[in-house]
């Protein structure tokens, strides 16, 4: 990423882009965080599967049909090697990930679902780490693998 392709893009002057942002690790933290945020939250729906499942295909809709995915898969690298830009991303979108499935792992242990050593920070790995795995060493992201994610962990941490 090149910010005088950015401000070519966006119709302004370099200038215009660095008064805003730093840096072009600053404006791709932005902008991956502006583009994962709708696919964050959980909802407290009731019943836990559910919500496991969600965990798993919110990440999954963002990666395979927002502009997240292709944005995100052209930054793997950068977010895994430079740390400006994978600590802030760890520190915004991953670490909000990991809260939202923590507070579904905390439903489900309190209603009963999950045993109370699940642990919310595996959990989140478990279910999100897949559709990441698929997303760069390829296959399919659909509602079948999903579920087939959400019923391997359930299997795992059910009562």
């Amino acid at each position: 990423m090149r910010l005088e392709h950015v401000a070519a893009r966006a119709g302004v002057g370099k200038a215009t882009i660095y008064r805003r942002w730093t840096s072009k690790e600053a404006l791709a933290q932005d902008l991956l965080a502006q583009l994962a945020e709708p696919h964050i939250a959980i909802a407290d729906t009731g019943n836990t599967r559910d919500e496991l499942l969600a965990a798993v295909t919110n990440p999954m809709r963002a990666v395979s049909e927002t502009e997240f995915g292709p944005v995100i898969r052209a930054l793997l690298s950068q977010i895994a090697s430079n740390p400006s830009l994978g600590d802030p991303f760890r520190a915004s979108v991953v670490a909000g990930r990991r809260a939202a499935i923590t507070k579904v792992i905390e439903r489900g242990i309190a209603r009963g679902d999950l045993r109370a050593d699940a642990d919310a920070g595996i959990a989140t790995e478990l279910l999100v780490g897949p559709v990441y795995f698929r997303l760069m060493f390829g296959g399919v992201l659909d509602l079948d693998f999903a579920e087939r994610v959400v019923d391997s962990f359930v299997r795992g941490y059910a009562v």
